[in-house]
């Protein structure tokens, strides 16, 4: 795969010369790549809205764990980038975020078997310095398979 959609990083100042919400809507439409990790585990970003994002990803069986189920680091990467993109969506331009803590409870064992899954990530609550959101893991008749919160901090926009 090659262009956008394969993956790559943005230079930060690039990154940070727009609001969140306009930077993850321009990886929507495959202007900008998505993330290596997402691309390295076979999902992708596929809606943005201020305050939302969901991933969509299909668990295969080369993300298998000794134990003949999909690792927990698949569904962990999905809902740690829903739920850190939609932090991600409310920041302005210049502001920056990181992840200070992540919580996941995993519902059942995905499979090669389960299909298409979506990671739908919303923000809880957005201040100056602190942001949480929250999230969950489905496939396509609704079936839960884990779901997540998250605490960021969030970094003014240099003076």
């Amino acid at each position: 795969m090659s262009g956008p959609a394969a993956g790559g990083v943005v230079p930060r100042d690039a990154v940070v010369a727009q609001s969140g919400l306009e930077f993850l809507q321009t990886m929507v439409a495959g202007k900008v790549p998505q993330a290596p990790m997402a691309v390295t585990l076979g999902f992708r970003l596929v809606a943005v809205t201020e305050g939302s994002a969901t991933f969509e990803g299909v668990p295969e069986l080369r993300f298998y764990n000794p134990i003949g189920s999909v690792h927990g680091g698949f569904a962990a990467s999905m809902l740690d980038s829903a739920l850190g993109c939609a932090v991600f969506s409310t920041m302005t331009k210049g502001e920056t975020w990181t992840t200070l803590e992540l919580k996941l409870n995993f519902v059942r064992a995905l499979s090669q078997d389960t299909g298409l899954v979506r990671a739908e990530g919303r923000v809880i609550h957005r201040g100056r310095t602190v942001a949480t959101s929250e999230g969950t893991l489905k496939d396509r008749a609704g079936k839960l398979y884990a779901h997540a919160t998250t605490t960021c901090l969030v970094t003014p926009a240099k003076s």
